[in-house]
């Protein structure tokens, strides 16, 4: 199990205190019937998202209010701009709405031989 972080105001730092994704080739984020509600790619563009994702699979075992805020406090600036721009950052839109009431989503780690 991992070890909660107390994370700082700047994501690049918050970045490096989370466990590494090497071996993880996608993350599946489900609903309550076990249908895939979204993706989250090992790719360019996605693999901060990917990293926080998967630390939250790892400390809270799945994406609830709890979880949620704690992953926009991970987030740190990007939680921000994400507020005054949505659609911009989806994966953090993701997390705003589950803090603020929506359905907890099941986290199912994808590993490259998978």
């Amino acid at each position: 199990m991992q070890t909660k972080i107390h994370p700082g105001p700047r994501f690049k730092d918050n970045l490096r205190l989370l466990p590494p994704v090497e071996g993880v080739r996608r993350i599946d984020l489900l609903d309550e019937t076990g249908a895939v509600a979204a993706s989250i790619e090992n790719q360019p563009g996605k693999q901060g998202s990917l990293a926080v994702y998967h630390y939250l699979r790892q400390v809270f075992g799945r994406l609830d209010m709890s979880a949620a805020a704690h992953g926009l406090a991970v987030f740190a600036e990007h939680t921000e701009d994400a507020r005054n721009r949505p659609g911009a950052h989806p994966n953090v839109d993701r997390l705003l709405a589950i803090a603020m009431g929506g359905a907890p989503l099941r986290i199912e780690i994808i590993g490259a031989g998978q």
